[in-house]
This record gives structure tokens, sequence and C-alpha cells, in this order.
């Protein structure tokens, strides 16, 4: 589970309402449809990470019910999983805390993850708890007999420590499997007290058990990161096996003809996103549903940094020949949208003459500094898609959203192919391929969310609410560039 800057977790705490543990949830009150960016109805209550797992058809979206913002139980969190279902990713059921808070020493039902064996489902998670000698996290688990609605906790509860070797206040997240011979394994976030580099201590500890009850540590995984790496989580594609662990909230993956490697690091991660937190993936009619969590903002302001809890994100997971993993767009999950007709898209205006616009295709020159085009009056929401083609080298192109005029210009979505970059205000991904030839954008500007999909491989989104303006500007900079299948979504 991301961990909490602690300077933003005391400035919060003393802001707000110290919580406890949410009860006040009401699973029959929450949209069962268009389940991106959801969060509860309930104004207090957040999401926090995705925990998705498939049996039979069934997609199980457990996730980390949230009040207060990591609040709850004097800022240990609180956190309860809540449960979401689907088979076709339209509609979606909700049910009741699936995994809560009993004993008073239970601080937090941490992240984990669920696995079927037989008739029976098992959540493996961590607990955190406080005594006199500080914080610290163990590992328990849980049974369900009613295909993962409800879980009643096992005994021994705890089941494991965190090992000598290991800071006790990192050790979560455990991620369960079971081998092709029956074995159980646990793939939990660590970090080591006395790494061989000062700083690169984060690792996976890595159990093994054949009965559940007596667990044996191996050789790890993955070692010598620069902080815990959290959310593990791991699974066979093809002919490809994968390692997916977060640090500092950022996604990285791993992958390996071999079951626990040697890894290959890949040439991209484009699960990298500063505002897209701790995925973790699970497959679905032959589909790989990839969840993240999206945090708010401090305050609600552009200018402030990330608190923890927001609402899910979900995306699909892709494969490329090699091997390497995209991300794009899910389009069973999107908010409903109606297509404004081409004769209703504003035409854009050119600023100095340095362009064209005819036919539904506006052609930006600005081979002595910046050159714009603009449309105008946008609905408040809307989703916006494009295809633009960069005429030779240039030094930066994209678009300003939720613009007013030149002086309140919105927010800036730059693409710079020298670079491999994309930004979105200050929010930037990198080694972002193929922005020097034709380039698709796909675009969702819904409340504080701008959601930015690159020819449906990388994602960039960020948490932005504070300007209102109705206009987009496109621009390029030293350079040349066509925008053209413009199409626009009004948001209902």
């Amino acid at each position: 589970m991301k961990k909490i800057l602690i300077s933003i977790l005391i400035t919060f705490v003393s802001s707000v309402v110290c919580g406890q543990v949410a009860k006040d949830y009401n699973p029959t009150i929450q949209r069962t449809t268009n389940m991106q960016y959801f969060k509860p109805v309930e104004s207090h209550l957040f999401s926090g990470d995705c925990m998705p797992f498939s049996h039979n058809g069934t997609l199980y979206l457990y996730w980390l019910l949230d009040e207060g913002n990591h609040s709850g139980l004097g800022g240990l969190g609180g956190h309860q999983w809540a449960l979401s279902t689907t088979t076709d990713l339209i509609n979606w059921k909700h049910y009741p805390v699936a995994l809560g808070i009993d004993e008073d020493w239970e601080k937090s039902i941490c992240t984990g993850s669920v696995i079927a064996d037989g008739d029976k489902f098992y959540a493996f998670y961590s607990t955190r708890v406080k005594d006199e000698k500080g914080i610290h996290e163990q590992l328990s688990y849980a049974m369900s007999t009613d295909k993962g609605i409800s879980f009643k906790k096992q005994k021994p509860n705890p089941f494991y420590y965190a090992p000598e070797e290991c800071v006790s206040r990192d050790f979560r997240d455990p991620r369960a499997f079971k081998d092709k011979d029956g074995v159980f394994h646990l793939f939990i976030s660590g970090y080591e007290k006395n790494p061989s580099i000062g700083g690169q201590g984060g690792y996976l500890v890595h159990l093994t058990s054949k009965d559940l009850k007596d667990w044996r540590e191996t050789t790890s995984p993955l070692k010598g990161q620069n902080g815990t790496p959290e959310c593990p989580d791991y699974f066979k594609w093809n002919d490809w096996y994968y390692l997916l662990y977060s640090i500092h909230g950022d996604t990285y993956y791993v992958k390996s003809k071999n079951p626990y490697g040697p890894w290959e690091y890949p040439r991209t991660q484009p699960m990298v996103d500063k505002w897209a937190n701790v995925a973790k993936t699970a497959e679905l009619n032959g589909r790989r549903i990839v969840a993240f969590y999206t945090n708010v903002k401090k305050n609600n302001l552009d200018s402030e940094g990330q608190i923890w809890g927001g609402c899910i994100l979900l995306r699909e997971l892709f494969q490329q020949k090699d091997g390497t993993l995209s991300v794009g767009y899910l389009p069973e999950v999107a908010p409903p949208m109606s297509l404004i007709s081409t004769p209703d898209i504003i035409i854009p205006n050119i600023s100095d003459n340095n362009g064209t616009y005819k036919n539904g295709v506006l052609d930006i020159i600005a081979p002595n500094g910046i050159s714009t085009g603009s449309m105008k009056d946008l609905p408040r929401q809307y989703r916006i898609t494009m295809t633009i083609e960069p005429q030779g080298n240039y030094d930066e192109l994209g678009l300003y959203m939720r613009a007013t005029d030149k002086d309140k210009k919105g927010y800036k979505l730059t693409l710079n192919a020298n670079k491999q970059t994309v930004s979105l205000h200050e929010s930037k991904i990198e080694g972002v391929q193929g922005l020097r030839d034709n380039i698709e954008l796909n675009i969702t500007v819904m409340d504080d969310i701008i959601d930015v999909y690159i020819n449906n491989e990388r994602c960039i989104i960020n948490r932005l609410g504070e300007q209102k303006g109705e206009n987009i500007f496109f621009f390029v900079k030293n350079g040349e560039a066509i925008i053209k299948d413009i199409k626009l979504y009004k948001i209902d």
C-alpha cells in the first residue's frame, strides 16, 4: 500500500476530523455502470489500492475503502476491503465490506490479493498494528465460502511476521499464487535492514507453503530497489512471466521466459504515471484489465501535491510481440457521451495567419516560434479525439485545455519527440515512443480529471479542477503539424 509522506499526512490529519473506521458505506446507492473514476458517492469516502481478481468469467475488484484520506485510526489508515464485481465491464454490482476491521489491534486491513482453491477463496493481506515498539505490518489471511463475497479471518492471526532481515514497518501487500505443482507462493513487499548499498534495500520476501499453514522463506525474486516495492503483481501471459511492483506509487514491470527470472527490464514503463498509483491486473475473457487508483490533491488546488485516496482508474493492458506491455483505453467503463456532429465543431482560428483550416483539417505552421489554433465554447465535460501528423521535426506541440483566453490559457499538454516525453501540467511521463509519426490522442476532460491516451499505448492523467475555461488552444512550436479527424463528444 502506498506509503504517505509524513509531513503531508500530519498536515492533513490535523486539518480533518480524524476518522476511525468507515461504517456508513452503502453499496446499494453506488452507480452500477461507468466505473471509470469511481469513488463512493458518500463525500467523505474514497477509493484506494485496487486488487482485481478473476474467476470463472467474473472480475472481482476488491479495493481499499478509505475515510478521511488515510486519517483513520490515528493516521494508520483504518482501511477495509470493499468489493465490486462485473462479468462484462459494463454492469457492476457492489457489496458490503468483504474484509473489515474487527479487533482493536487492527489499525488497517492493508492491500493484498485473492486466490481460489477448489470451492474456497483465500484473501491474503497485511494488517497494520501499533504497539510500544512502534508501527508494524504482519501477514494475515481469511477464507470465503460464498465465492469471495465475504471473508472469515483464519488462525493463527497473524500467521507470519517480518523476517529478521526485513524492516517490520515495511512488510505488506502479499501477492498469492499457486504453481503447477500445487505449492502456494507469496511475494511480499519488504525493505532490508542492511542492504548491500545504502538506500537500495527494497525487495520482495518470497514464502512458500503446501498447506497454507507452514510457510518457509525462499529466494527473493527482486532486490536492490530504491524504495519498498509495493503491491506486487505476478502472472503468466502466453510465453512470458511478468512481475509488477510499485515504487513510491509508480508501477514498474519486468518480464522473463522463466517463472522467477532472470528478469528483462523493458525499453519503456507504460504504467509509470504520477497520478496513476499501484497498478494490479486480472484476466477477463482473454483480456487483461489493469486497475489503479488516482489520488486527490491537497485542498483541491492545482499547485498542491497528492493526499491518499481518490478514485478508481481502469485501463486495458496489451502485450506486444516481443513481450513488452502497453496500456490503453477501456471503453466499457467510460462515462456516457454523445458525439457532437462535425458541422457543430467550432472552426479553429489560426494565430498570425500561420496555417490553414479546411475540410476539418487544421495545419499549424510555426517555423519561427509558436503558432496556435483554437476551438471555443466546448462542453464543460467532454471527450476529444484527433490525429496529429508532425511535418518533420518540431520542438513541442500539443494543446491547452479549459482555457479562457491567451492569459488564462488552461492546462498544457505537451508532446516532445526529441525528449520522448509527454507532460500534463506539472506531471510528466518519459520514454514515449512514436511521437515523430502520426499521433492518436484520446482525451477525457471530466470534473477535476484530465485523462490522456497517446496512440493507445501510453497514458497520463492529472487532477486539475481550478480553471473552468471552455476553449482549447492547439499549438506547435518550431515546426509544423497537421491536426485532423477531430471528434468531440459531450459527456452526459
